[in-house]
C-alpha cells in the first residue's frame, strides 16, 4: 500500500522561488520536501499553541476564576485604551 499521494498545489511566485532555492541549494532534495518539512513545522507550531493555551491560558483563567480580584473588567480596560487614544490623537493633531 502506498503511502503518499499526489497533490497538485498553487504558490505565489516568492513562495514557488524560496522553494526552488531550497532544492538548488542542496537543503533539500526534492520540493517535495520542502513542502512536508514546512508542514511538519507548522504542526509543531501548532501543537506549541496548544500547549500554551492549556498550560498557561487556562491556568491563567481558573486563577481569575477563583479570584475576581485578579480580573480588570473590559469595561475598564476599554475606557483606559479609549483614554489613551483620544490622548495621542489629541497630541498629534496639536
Amino acid at each position: 500500500m502506498r503511502k503518499t499521494q499526489a497533490l497538485t498545489i498553487t504558490l505565489p511566485h516568492d513562495m514557488l522561488e524560496m522553494v526552488k532555492a531550497k532544492v538548488s541549494r542542496g537543503e533539500y532534495a526534492t520540493e517535495s520536501e520542502v513542502i512536508r518539512d514546512g508542514l511538519r513545522t507548522l504542526l509543531a507550531r501548532d501543537a506549541a499553541v496548544e500547549k500554551w493555551l492549556h498550560s498557561e491560558v487556562l491556568k491563567s483563567y481558573d486563577e481569575c476564576e477563583a479570584d475576581a480580584t485578579l480580573g480588570v473588567p473590559a469595561e475598564q480596560v476599554m475606557a483606559r485604551i479609549r483614554s489613551q487614544y483620544r490622548k495621542r490623537t489629541t497630541t498629534e493633531a496639536s
